[in-house]
């Protein structure tokens, strides 16, 4: 499975594998075909959810509105969408920290 697939409706899916607690937000690199990132939240009452979404959209720089978790609200593996932007802008922004 790769980090990021295409909707048929043209929303892409990111899977991610997330690591709580980090010194600082950002991409760590690829964790099992996964995305791996970072966040300084503890995975506790849904902080460290709303923190992957608000450094998405930063990221990315698309708002925080087009991007929704899909799956794994209790799990490191998430599955993210993210509506209004190109698979491509994704990968570049993506190799700048791999």
């Amino acid at each position: 499975m790769p980090y990021i697939t295409e909707a048929s409706d043209g929303s892409l899916i990111l899977h991610l594998h997330v690591q709580p607690r980090g010194a600082k937000s950002r991409i760590v690199g690829l964790h099992d075909e996964r995305l791996k990132i970072s966040i300084t939240s503890p995975p506790v009452d849904g902080k460290a959810n709303k923190e992957v979404v608000k450094f998405l959209s930063a990221l990315f720089k698309v708002n925080q509105k087009n991007i929704i978790l899909k799956a794994g609200l209790q799990s490191r593996k998430k599955t993210v969408v993210i509506t209004s932007i190109s698979s491509r802008a994704i990968r570049d922004v993506v190799q700048m920290f791999l």
